[in-house]
């Protein structure tokens, strides 16, 4: 299958008018669409198999338990974990960051150590560590970008300057949600070995569409969401090694993550169990495994060039508007970037822009995109941002640069 080519008729929202309009859906870096192969998932499991899992004796409940574990295994083969045992089900990557966060670092970190980040980090990447900081008493540092429109994305030039033996964590995105820039995550995660540092992905914009394999990454966790790749919203998992995750203390009490309960203190299940307390998404989990299955059998490696294509066509398409003050962020015109592509246009508010290309059926997102540290560096309130994924087309960017055209006449 082709992807932009074939999966279209799969994605039942797309085939809607939105004022008048054909639908041209290019928020992908929000949420992306959802398959019939994932909604028949989730719906067979509502109309057949529905019942809480992990306790019950009952047909339904060992089928709903089986369902669910075997969603787990899934996932695992998808990041190619080496344990099923290694996949922690949460509610979404910043469930999952929270997590690590909230026992990890309350277990391990000191007052003067020291965090790293990335000037380029998402919100759910960066407030959750001022929060362990602040409790910790640790210090946080971030690694500059740079490029006046965060061209060149991570400096990587003062990753020594950053990256010293204080440092106990880096957690870096994989992908940019604003900037379109594809982080050289193995490399990073060599360098934090080398001195020490644990490191944790920010997976949430690549998964889905980059190929991720944790071995070959080298990371000790790993975060990510299920809509961001086809699947349901609500689910989502967090990876992390064996040894890392049997040694971290629960963060939610209640049923399923015990051993024995007392009434002077209660016993924990090892990973992943412990960190599972109360009733799982049971069906957000199938509907994951579901989606695993949809992109393995497109092909992740294809999926990932055909996005970069889409992402160079649109930068290509801005540049050729020739607008005066346009800014385009981060990789310039024949350099690679992801199928995201953030822009500002000089005396136009992003949510003009916005407004103007719902208008139009196009579906873009307008904002801080959860980035304002980075977009006030960069001298920005809000950019405009469109973002493809496997079901767009090029005649897609062709009517986001039409769009565009009008948008610069009718603002002009």
């Amino acid at each position: 299958m082709r992807p932009g080519l074939d999966t279209r008729p799969d994605f039942p929202v797309l085939d809607q008018q939105v004022n008048g309009k054909p639908l041209i859906y290019l928020d992908n870096a929000a949420t992306a669409q959802k398959p019939r192969q994932v909604i028949e998932a989730i719906s067979a499991y509502y109309e057949r198999d529905n019942s809480n899992v992990h306790r019950g004796l009952h047909a339904l409940s060992m089928r709903a338990t089986e369902a669910y574990e075997k969603a787990r295994a899934r996932v695992a083969r998808f990041i190619n974990a080496a344990d099923p045992a290694e996949v922690v089900f949460t509610a979404g990557t910043t469930d999952s960051i929270n997590l690590v966060a909230q026992t990890w670092a309350v277990a391990n970190l000191r007052p003067g150590d020291e965090i790293l980040l990335t000037e380029m980090e998402h919100h759910s990447n960066l407030v959750p560590w001022q929060l362990a900081a602040a409790r910790a008493g640790a210090v946080i540092r971030y690694l500059p970008i740079a490029g006046a429109d965060a061209e060149h994305g991570l400096d990587l030039a003062r990753l020594d300057e950053f990256l010293t033996p204080k440092v106990k964590l880096f957690a870096f995105t994989h992908l940019s949600n604003t900037l379109g820039v594809v982080n050289p995550a193995a490399e990073l995660c060599r360098r934090a070995r080398a001195v020490g540092a644990l490191t944790l992905i920010d997976a949430a914009q690549s998964v889905g569409h980059e190929t991720l394999d944790v071995r070959a990454l080298g990371c000790d966790f790993l975060a990510f969401s299920g809509h961001k790749m086809c699947g349901p919203t609500g689910v989502g998992a967090l990876y992390g090694r064996r040894e890392l995750l049997d040694t971290m203390p629960p963060w939610r009490g209640g049923g399923g993550m015990i051993e024995n309960v007392e009434f002077v203190g209660s016993t924990w299940k090892p990973a992943p169990e412990r960190f599972e307390a109360g009733t799982p998404n049971i069906a957000g989990a199938i509907g994951l495994a579901a989606a695993c299955d949809y992109l393995d059998a497109l092909g992740r490696p294809a999926i990932s060039a055909h996005d970069h294509r889409l992402g160079e066509l649109a930068r290509a398409a801005l540049d050729e508007l020739g607008a005066p003050g346009l800014r385009v962020l981060g990789p310039r015109a024949g350099e690679p970037r992801a199928g995201i592509v953030s822009f500002a246009f000089a005396g136009i508010h992003a949510h003009d822009v916005i407004t103007f290309a719902d208008q139009q059926g196009v579906a873009l997102r307008g904002g801080h995109h959860c980035n304002m540290p980075m977009m006030k560096k960069l001298g920005l309130p809000s950019t405009a941002r469109a973002s493809f994924y496997l079901y767009n087309t090029e005649e897609d960017v062709a009517a986001f640069a039409a769009t565009m055209r009008k948008v610069v006449r009718f603002f002009g």
